[in-house]
């Protein structure tokens, strides 16, 4: 295995591991849920912002509702099946029908919309035992799931919205830059040649309102409708597929979905299905490949290690721990009794981007030594150092 694989950098870094016992599954170190969860505070920061209301859906349901949205007929293979009696019962492959149930537990009018929800939405999926991939392709992983319910005519505002909130996100974690794909009807899908002419020309005229030129990609669309896709190049200039939305007017209709308009008559609502990230588990695969295990300083899961210079600073040290992380930054000590140099070594074997070397001096002027892992090096008071690493970790 390259050590530039994300599972060789996950064993280097101990940020998770796979075992037999759970084939497609994750097992999560500390440090490692510690980067998932930076990652999911962010997203659900950004999308609350962004007027989105967090959801929780049922990860089992019954037969009788993927059949009624068709996932049972076109996804059943793939789908993680329990049987109770009578009854069958099936691990969601996705979170699209539990957020229309949610949207239609109640009355709705178009004052409501866009009704804009998201969910972290732990999927499973029943992948071939030969396709799986470390972090890349999994049975078990979590969507940064979205959908937005809106009129026909808020639909290319809202595509618009995403776009843009897409674009800040992925320059975060740096990516300045990607690659749009509009996916066109499959030979296999639901809905009437006329609502897919309407809803393609929607989202192809909603993309060009974003400013975006996708390149065309026929029948590579969802059995539901067609989509925009993005992808992010990285530093080994490879192509990830990443964020997605998606245009359906196919399931309002079978689920029923539906709001009252300013006359009183009821109507289908237009439905967007989005992601930023898609899977949180390939795109921590993704970004670990691309940044070489070496992550910027605001999702490293230690961002700072207080490195004593010799016994008497281990007090020291474990008291500038506790400022830097009074702040809020995720900061360690290493005090053990070897060379400060063994100590430097370590620190960027571990990812760990900036030390701080504590000695004598130091300790009598209360400064620290700080080093980055470009080689930068600055020494100032623990006030002054909080102040610049905060700067350099909020995104």
């Amino acid at each position: 295995m390259d050590d530039n694989d994300h599972r060789a950098i996950g064993n280097r870094l101990d940020l998770f591991h796979q075992q037999e016992e759970g084939p497609g599954v994750v097992f999560w170190h500390p440090r490692g849920f510690t980067l998932y969860r930076v990652i999911e505070d962010y997203i659900r920061r950004r999308m609350r912002q962004a007027g989105y209301r967090e959801v929780r859906t049922p990860q089992l349901l019954a037969r009788s509702l993927w059949e009624a949205s068709g996932h049972w007929e076109k996804f059943r293979a793939n789908m993680f099946v329990v049987e109770d009696g009578e009854r069958a019962f099936a691990l969601k492959p996705m979170s699209c029908p539990g957020h229309v149930q949610i949207f239609n537990k109640g009355v709705r009018s178009f004052r409501d919309l866009p009704l804009r929800l998201c969910e972290f939405g732990a999927c499973h999926r029943n992948e071939p035992s030969g396709a799986l991939h470390g972090l890349l392709r999994g049975r078990a992983f979590v969507q940064d799931d979205a959908h937005v319910f809106c009129t026909q005519v808020q639909v290319e505002a809202e595509v618009v919205r995403f776009c843009a909130l897409l674009r800040s996100i992925y320059a975060d974690f740096g990516f300045p830059d990607f690659v749009a794909g509009l996916s066109t009807r499959p030979d296999v899908r639901a809905g009437s040649d006329e609502l897919w002419d309407r809803a393609e020309t929607m989202l192809a005229s909603a993309a060009r309102a974003a400013g975006l030129d996708p390149r065309a990609q026929p029948g590579e669309g969802t059995f539901y409708g067609p989509k925009l896709e993005f992808a992010l190049r990285d530093r080994q200039g490879r192509d990830w597929q990443c964020g997605t939305i998606q245009l359906d007017f196919v399931l309002p209709e079978r689920l029923d979905a539906g709001f009252f308009d300013g006359d009183g008559r009821r109507e289908r609502p237009a439905l967007l299905h989005h992601a930023v990230l898609g899977s949180m588990e390939r795109f921590i695969g993704m970004l670990l490949e691309h940044h070489k295990g070496d992550l910027p300083l605001w999702l490293a899961p230690e961002q700072v290690i207080v490195a004593s210079i010799g016994a008497a600073q281990a007090d020291y040290a474990e008291r500038v721990v506790a400022e830097l992380a009074g702040a809020g930054l995720r900061a360690v000590a290493d005090a053990r009794p070897e060379r400060l140099a063994r100590k430097i070594v370590d620190a960027r074997r571990n990812g760990i981007p900036v030390l701080a070397a504590v000695g004598a001096r130091e300790a009598a002027s209360e400064t620290v030594s700080l080093r980055w892992r470009d080689g930068k090096q600055a020494s100032m008071p623990i006030g002054e150092a909080m102040a610049a690493l905060l700067a350099d970790a909020t995104r």
